[in-house]
């Protein structure tokens, strides 16, 4: 496993640079762990995660073959991880390939086929899963870094279930040096990504402590000047009278300006059920509300940040106050006398914030009288990054990093300059880093003399990825700006507790590690025995369904009738399974559609022209925008669909040639509604010119209660919907039910009726061939299948529109009606 030579002790393994890993006990006792099983890895940051990760996938790509994929949540850090590996495997270079949304859509796929390492983040992977690019069939070790991240909707979730449902030989390795506040957050991680095993090492440990240097934290207590203290009193003012004229409205007994977020979202909560029952108290509360959260911002610019912050935040108020979309809330704050007084105070202040002068002091001690060569200073706000790059400049020399998206006034770093400044900063080029949160993970910063918090951050998890920024060669020193009886005394204390609990937390995981698995092991044994349960419920509730259906005729009272609750969808209205397997449409004479001729022959035996359902999944075509729900995500990992994403020009969802889907929450809705934003008819406008089966989804409950809107304006939306554009209007209650709804529509259309997803619109390039299709397609709606058998049989468009009804009866699958139908639209006369 290990080699000694004059250089020292190295790790020797296959596929491992020889000469080029130090050799240590803890990270290869953690690679074996994690090469045995689905491992979450706690290791404190700067002790070598990664190595850990690479000794697993190298083991993997010698013992097993296939691809390794590993996940990051930042660019930068994809960027460090792949010259890692580039490093330390003896690999070429293009075997390890980077994934970043800088890289295009199908570039990615071609890539990934050849690869044999993919370093990427997760945003840009699910879009690849879910847009049907890649397929985790081959990747035989899958790394989640930073897997703390792995909550909510966050992507790393929705990866790890395909990873687990789709890879041949799966091998899941969790790592993060906090993975949560406490052993449910932990737990919760584990079972989001399927990790069944815990591996973790303290500073503690005799094999880590040797790589460990004490890193001490100092708290600089800065009192604020009069002035700031006045600008702040100012603005709290205005709070309290907003807070007052909501406790008139009923909805708060809060008078204090220091109220909690929490109390905030407990007074939205009131005002909500006030909207909802139609009361204006609702609407208003809401726009005073509005301002107190501006407002609150403004106090922490000023009491934490800068007077400089507090300048460029009321200039962005002004100019939306002034924006001709600008709402009441704006326009009111900076009419109100005493923001405007704050205003004044702040424009004529000459000085920065007391911090900025400390940390000017704390730099000259640590790069000037200790001899010192790099500090990183984190602040949350780009606009105080900027004003402290600028401020420190005149006597160090200073860089920001921030991340790449642009804000009001600022512009966003590329991944190439962000790359660029990080390799600067390691090369010695310049002293000081001043950095927003973007680098607060994992980022390789090594011989940091100083990390200099500029304010507390608020989550134990953040203060210890910023801590991990030093202290990792030699010494660190940490120093944390505390502005007194301000905001930064709250995220102190709070971020003090719970590091201390986290701590704890590590050291007690550490001993019932044991146990923790034990709780993992059971878990997946309850939802393997829930599955169990649940697909024995299916098979009885299927049968009983059958037979109501067989005594009564039509089905009512089966389960086709409930919602996934088990609950009755309505007043005995079969539910979407009741209609998925029955023809689309009545009789080939009434419904419109030539596709029915086209798939029985003369004895009314199903032909084999069209798709074979069982061997063909039904396809969805999702608008990329669409991702921002987790409709596509669900469908993805359905059995039998096969999503696809594009930039749709026309619509949300493409299921079939004719039927294009617009969704419409019920808040997007009734925005159209209230707002005087008329996008939504011109989107159905545009859906009917280039579909025969235009849909509306609106999804979301209490259409009619959800805003103070006379129901007679609804209904006559639904009505112009419906009549004026000809688009059919369906309801769901949510996104599950939206995404049943859109597969069953699709099968019908694909399977029934035998038709072909086809993405129309002017923004869609399309070749000749397409293009020709697409013509002989809509003439009376004989769709794509139809229309490539005539123009095989036929040879061109012309010689389709001047056949006659004999030689168009001479094409296999064209009937009569068919015929007929297609020499009515080419013959007769055009009387408009």
């Amino acid at each position: 496993m290990a080699t000694t030579d004059a250089g020292g002790e190295h790790v020797e393994r296959p596929l491992v640079t020889p000469e080029f890993l130090e050799n240590r006990r803890y990270q290869t006792e953690l690679a074996e762990t994690a090469s045995a099983d689905h491992t979450l890895v706690c290791l404190p940051t700067g002790l070598g995660k990664t190595t850990v990760s690479l000794l697993v996938t190298a083991e993997r790509l010698d013992a097993v073959g296939g691809k390794s994929l590993m996940l990051a949540p930042t660019k930068p850090l994809v960027q460090q991880h792949a010259e890692f590996y580039r490093e330390a495997l003896e690999l070429d270079d293009e075997d390890v390939v980077v994934f970043t949304g800088e890289v295009r859509p199908d570039d990615r796929a071609a890539l990934w086929d050849d690869a044999r390492i993919v370093i990427a983040t997760p945003q840009v992977v699910e879009n690849d899963l879910v847009g049907n690019r890649i397929s985790l069939a081959d990747v035989t070790h899958c790394t989640f870094d930073e897997c703390h991240r792995a909550t909510g909707d966050y992507a790393y979730n929705y990866i790890a279930d395909r990873y687990h449902a789709d890879a041949e030989n799966p091998l899941v390795t969790g790592m993060s040096a906090s993975p949560g506040d406490d052993e449910e957050a932990i737990l919760e991680v584990c079972e989001n990504l399927g990790l069944s095993d815990v591996a973790v090492m303290t500073e503690n440990d005799a094999d880590v402590a040797e790589y460990t240097h004490d890193t001490s934290v100092d708290w600089n207590r800065i009192e604020l000047p009069e002035v700031v203290v006045e600008i702040r009193d100012a603005i709290n003012e205005v709070i309290k009278d907003r807070l007052s004229q909501l406790k008139e409205l009923g909805v708060t007994n809060k008078s204090s300006a220091d109220i909690s977020e929490r109390e905030i979202q407990q007074i939205q909560g009131q005002l909500r059920d006030l909207m909802n029952n139609d009361q204006s108290e609702g609407y208003q509360g809401m726009s005073l509300l509005a301002e107190i959260r501006k407002l609150r911002t403004a106090v922490t610019y000023v009491e934490t940040q800068s007077v400089e912050s507090l300048r460029r935040y009321f200039e962005r108020l002004k100019e939306a106050a002034r924006s001709s979309g600008a709402s009441k809330a704006d326009q009111r704050l900076v009419s109100e006398p005493k923001v405007r007084e704050a205003m004044r105070k702040a424009e004529s202040y000459n000085d920065l914030h007391p911090k900025f002068r400390q940390t000017r002091m704390l730099l000259a001690e640590t790069l000037g009288i200790e001899n010192g060569e790099r500090v990183i200073v984190f602040t949350e706000s780009r606009d105080t990054a900027e004003t402290l790059v600028d401020f420190l400049s005149d006597h160090f020399t200073t860089q920001k990093f921030v991340g790449q998206s642009d804000t009001d006034g600022s512009e966003g770093m590329t991944q190439t300059q962000q790359q660029e400044t990080l390799d600067r900063f390691r090369n010695g080029e310049f002293e000081v880093l001043v950095s927003t949160s973007v680098a607060e993970e994992g980022l390789d910063v090594p011989e940091v003399d100083l990390v200099l918090f500029y304010e507390p951050v608020p989550t134990a998890i953040r203060a210890i990825q910023r801590k991990g920024r030093t202290g990792r060669q030699a010494e660190g020193r940490v120093v944390v700006l505390l502005a007194e009886d301000t905001r930064d005394e709250a995220y102190f204390w709070k971020a003090r507790n719970d590091q201390k609990r986290m701590k704890r937390e590590l050291n007690e995981l550490k001993s019932v590690a044991g146990e923790l698995e034990a709780r993992l092991d059971q878990t997946g044994l309850d939802e393997y025995e829930d599955a169990e349960g649940t697909a024995s419920s299916g098979t009885d509730e299927a049968e009983t369904a059958t037979r109501q259906s067989d005594s009564t005729g039509n089905g009512r009272g089966s389960t086709a009738n409930k919602s996934a609750d088990g609950s009755d969808s309505g007043d005995g209205q079969a539910g979407l399974d009741a209609f998925a397997a029955e023809s689309s449409a009545p009789d080939d004479e009434e419904a419109g559609s030539g596709e029915q001729d086209e798939a029985t022959d003369d004895e009314g035996t199903v032909a084999s022209a069209g798709r074979d359902s069982e061997d063909d999944p039904v396809e969805i075509v999702a608008d990329q925008r669409e991702l921002d729900s987790n409709i596509a995500r669900d469908l993805s990992t359905r059995d039998g669909i096969e999503t696809r994403l594009e930039t749709l020009a026309v619509g949300d969802y493409v299921l079939s040639d004719r039927v294009v889907i617009e969704r419409k929450t019920v808040a997007d809705f009734m925005d159209t509604l209230t707002g005087g934003d008329r996008s939504m008819f011109e989107q159905v406008g545009d859906a009917t010119r280039n579909y025969g089966r235009p849909v509306v989804i609106i999804e979301g409950e209490d259409l009619f209660g959800a805003r103070n809107v006379h129901h007679k304006a609804i209904q006559g939306a639904l009505a112009s919907l419906a009549v004026d554009f000809g688009a059919s209007v369906l309801r769901t209650s949510d996104e599950d039910e939206t995404a049943d709804l859109l597969e069953v529509i699709a099968g019908r259309e694909q399977e029934v009726a035998d038709r072909e997803v086809s993405v129309h619109g002017e923004k869609q390039s399309k070749t000749l061939p397409e293009q020709q299709e697409y013509v002989v397609a809509s003439i009376a709606e004989v769709g794509p299948v139809t229309a490539r058998t005539l123009l095989e049989a036929f040879g061109s468009v012309e010689a389709v529109m001047t056949a006659d009804k004999d030689d168009l009866l001479d094409v296999s699958g064209i009937g009569d009606v068919t015929a007929d139908r297609i020499r009515e639209v080419i013959a007769s006369d055009y009387e408009p």
